[in-house]
């Protein structure tokens, strides 16, 4: 695992840069949350499983459990304006609500999003 670290207003913010495999499942994502000792993370879409995307898998649901478990924070990264899901669509709306959890095009909208 390699991040990139920034400090920012918002804490220390560790960007993932590279994964050896994308995160599957919650406890793969324990592993890097763990791993980059910081108080935020920013994760591309291309670093996680499609399964991470579905609602129905679960996936996401036990993931954003362990942010809020360990008080962290998470900016997931990527083109959002393509997702057909109307569901993920309104996931991902209140999720930018909370600021704890946020979708965003780019670390640094992402990061600024925080609250």
């Amino acid at each position: 695992m390699i991040f990139e670290k920034r400090e920012t207003e918002k804490g220390l913010v560790a960007v993932v840069t590279h994964l050896p495999e994308r995160i599957e499942c919650a406890g793969d994502f324990l592993d890097v949350m763990a791993s980059s000792a910081s108080e935020a993370l920013v994760i591309d879409e291309t670093h996680l499983a499609p399964e991470f995307f579905d609602l129905k898998s679960g996936v996401l649901g036990d993931v954003l459990q362990k942010v809020s478990n360990y008080r962290r924070k998470l900016v997931i990264t990527g083109d959002w304006s393509a997702i057909g899901s109307r569901a993920m669509r309104d996931f991902i709306r209140e999720s930018n609500r909370g600021g704890q959890v946020v979708f965003a095009l780019d670390a640094e909208s992402g990061i600024a999003a925080l609250r």
